[in-house]
């Protein structure tokens, strides 16, 4: 009954009536005794439970909240007790709010919490996002490192400087040979390199090539968005980052502006498979490129009219 109480209250403070929400569809995969993965609207969910109780990786957009904890709730109906965030983006803590409320605590990098107390701007995503409410936000931060010793086994968290954002961390859940990438690994489409707020494709190799060095052939890999991977997915990710970065290294080396790179292709082998589901070719290059020159803010190619675009929902 204590539990069906906090599922009630909930739903109160996200405003969603349960016949209200708008449902998509969530699916759990469970990749060993204690841990599992969720899909649904966003990024995607990792979930550790087990003899002491229930936390999360990330928690998806706000408009499902309700529907992700019932979905969570047909694997345990013991209260969240931790939220670890991946990153600040609001397809992984909208559910912040309403699940810090009623009693998880939010655990993150350090700069996740100084972005969630701000003001962001995205040129990428031409939005700025206000800061977050109180309840929302982080309450235990880290530096380099941090692990969480729970459900009979130790998950932890490795801050990668510069990657997606200047906040990300991967988790590893060395017991259960699972790591929880969050968007360091984009799985089937090109990833999105947050420029605006410290990201950079250098950080993201440097992700991919860690949690490499922690993985063996029987990993399974969690991907910030995407569909589970192993580490032969993981693998061939990192080598076409490290090939597109160098081609386009070429073109600068040649003394050839953005728009002329653009025009070369340099990414031509994988656009027809990775470059139709949300960011573009011509995105992606420019992310590369002006990682590669120094450019810490997105600035839409030349000659484009977009600029971004809602952030990818699975």
């Amino acid at each position: 009954m204590k539990h069906l109480l906090i599922l009630a209250v909930l739903c109160t403070t996200l405003g969603i009536a349960h016949a209200q929400e708008k449902k998509v569809e969530m699916t759990t995969f469970q990749l060993s005794d204690t841990i599992y993965m969720l899909r649904g609207r966003g990024g995607n969910v990792g979930i550790s439970s087990g003899v002491d109780g229930l936390y999360i990786i990330d928690d998806q957009v706000r408009p499902v909240t309700g529907q992700l904890l019932e979905t969570i709730r047909k694997i345990s109906n013991k209260p969240i007790r931790f939220v670890i965030n991946t990153h600040y983006h609001a397809d992984h803590t909208g559910g912040n709010e309403a699940i810090g409320k009623a009693g998880a605590l939010i655990i993150s990098h350090d700069n996740i919490r100084q972005r969630m107390t701000t003001k962001q701007v995205s040129n990428f995503m031409k939005n700025t996002t206000p800061p977050y409410p109180r309840a929302a936000l982080p309450v235990v931060t880290f530096n380099d490192r941090m692990s969480l010793h729970f459900n009979g086994e130790t998950a932890t968290a490795y801050h990668v400087a510069h990657g997606h954002t200047d906040g990300d961390s991967i988790i590893h859940f060395p017991d259960s040979n699972v790591i929880h990438m969050g968007d360091m690994y984009f799985n089937g489409l090109y990833p999105y390199v947050d420029l605006d707020a410290g990201g950079s494709i250098q950080g993201m190799v440097e992700a991919a090539d860690l949690a490499l060095s922690l993985a063996d052939e029987t990993t399974r890999i969690i991907p910030g968005h995407g569909p589970l991977a192993i580490t032969e997915d993981l693998t061939a990710y990192r080598d076409y980052l490290v090939e597109a970065i160098a081609n386009v290294q070429t073109l600068i080396d040649e003394g050839r502006n953005l728009e002329q790179i653009i025009a070369a292709e340099p990414t031509a082998e994988w656009d027809d498979t990775l470059g139709k589901v949300w960011i573009t070719p011509a995105q992606f290059v420019t992310f590369i490129h002006s990682s590669l020159e120094g450019i810490h803010e997105y600035i839409p190619p030349p000659g484009s009219e977009e600029a971004g675009g809602d952030d990818v929902e699975e």
